[in-house]
């Protein structure tokens, strides 16, 4: 750098000189970091210590507030955490709701920085945020409907609608159970994108003249500690297969001349 501003000096006009001049000024005053990062839980308090970023960066703790040590957020429009000059602790500024953040991304980064004044210096760390088990699989509809007739054969499946759970990896829809029953089977079976849903399956032949409605209770659990679930009700109405065989009787008068009977 030193060579290179000696030979503009020597061959480049005044104006740009000064350029020269303010940009090495601007690269001395200014200077970056690497990134630390720090893992945490979501929905944490407001206050909750995230780590001591002084420390870890190993900034003199007594000189953060004389040099106005503060957060920049980086274009975020709410500000996630603060610093206290006191102790250099990183302490979350509001509660961070994750699925709020970064839907179902596998992987939920902020990024921020701590900026400190005379001189400038910018310490850049990045905020890794845990998805913790706080919702609930739920289903689209309050309940799901069938019309299914009697003769359907045992081993006959029908889709039934999947859960849907905002947390993301364990904690999402792991598992669904059906209510014990005398016709249904629920079979559980896992998709090309890894979401697991599930099939009604019969088991044992309907009849309608014995009963004509079936309602049924599904529910999916997550895999969180301790696991969340959600229930959906299942209606099944069996149609009539025309299976009973009728007696017809016709009532007429007869007639009969010779051998030949008319009615």
């Amino acid at each position: 750098l030193f060579r290179w501003l000696a030979f503009n000096i020597l061959f480049f006009p005044t104006h740009c000189l000064i350029m020269f001049g303010f940009l090495f000024f601007v690269l001395m005053a200014h200077t970056a970091y690497g990134d630390v990062s720090y893992s945490f839980p979501e929905e944490m308090k407001r206050g909750s210590v995230i780590g001591n970023i002084a420390k870890d960066l190993g900034l003199d703790v007594k000189s953060l507030s004389s040099r106005d040590a503060r957060i920049d957020n980086e274009g975020n429009r709410k500000r996630y955490c603060d610093i206290n000059t006191n102790t250099g602790e990183l302490i979350v500024a509001e509660k961070i709701n994750r699925e709020g953040i970064c839907g179902k991304k596998a992987s939920c980064v902020i990024k921020q920085e701590l900026v400190l004044e005379n001189p400038l210096e910018l310490h850049r760390f990045i905020l890794n945020i845990q998805d913790i088990n706080d919702n609930l699989p739920q289903f689209k509809l309050n309940i799901i409907k069938f019309e299914i007739r009697e003769s359907a054969d045992k081993g006959s499946r029908y889709l039934l609608d999947e859960a849907h759970d905002a947390d993301i990896g364990v904690n999402s829809v792991q598992s669904y159970t059906l209510e014990n029953n005398e016709h249904f089977l629920l079979s559980v079976l896992t998709g090309v994108n890894g979401v697991k849903y599930g099939e009604l399956v019969i088991n044992k032949e309907l009849d309608r003249e014995k009963q004509n409605e079936v309602t049924l209770i599904l529910t999916a659990v997550d895999g969180g500690t301790p696991p969340r679930s959600g229930t959906v009700a299942i209606h099944v109405t069996v149609l009539d297969a025309n299976d009973n065989k009728g007696n017809i009787s016709i009532s007429c008068p007869w007639c009969c001349t010779g051998r030949v009977c008319c009615c």
